[in-house]
């Protein structure tokens, strides 16, 4: 969909707004039956936590898939319906934009910086990050350049490694 299409998909969306937390929570109901949810800090106005829900075939409220921000903590101890847990110690991949680029952060990964490469699949229109020991792969798209229809440039990616964390980001212009 074109800027102008997503514009209007906004516009014609049922908005809900509350202050809670010290957070502003929107909520959007889209005539085609999508849900998004957004949580902006109140003092800064950061955009913290933004999620998309779609109702299933028969009509069922689906699950809440999370675009920005931290995925909801587990609860410690609590395996609840699921009884194998993932290790600590694995990747954890989030998205935290900041007012100058879209940014994306990777816990637990321990390797130096130049074991690291990061590069952008045109063909696909997604990011890929890749180590040279094979140990971590991963290829992400980014959902506000494909509502806005706008390209990906490699010249607008850099990626930085501090306290076992990949922080990747993509500038806007």
């Amino acid at each position: 969909m074109a800027v102008t299409g997503w514009l209007e998909c906004l516009r014609a969306a049922e908005k809900t707004a509350l202050l809670q937390d010290g957070r502003r929570k929107v909520h959007y109901l889209f005539p085609d039956g999508k849900e998004m949810a957004e949580e902006y800090d109140e003092k800064t106005s950061e955009l913290l936590v933004r999620k998309w829900r779609v109702k299933s075939a028969l009509g069922a409220l689906g699950q809440w898939q999370i675009e920005v921000g931290e995925p909801a903590p587990h609860g410690a101890g609590n395996l609840g319906p699921e009884l194998i847990k993932e290790s600590n110690a694995n990747p954890i991949f989030m998205r935290k934009d900041t007012k100058m680029s879209f940014q994306w952060r990777i816990r637990n990964l321990p390797y130096p910086k130049d074991v690291y490469t990061v590069c952008v699949d045109q063909k696909e229109r997604c990011v890929v990050v890749r180590t040279s020991n094979k140990k971590y792969y991963k290829k992400f798209s980014i959902p506000d350049l494909d509502r806005y229809q706008l390209s990906l440039d490699g010249s607008l990616l850099s990626f930085a490694h501090a306290n076992c964390t990949l922080i990747i980001s993509v500038r806007f212009i």
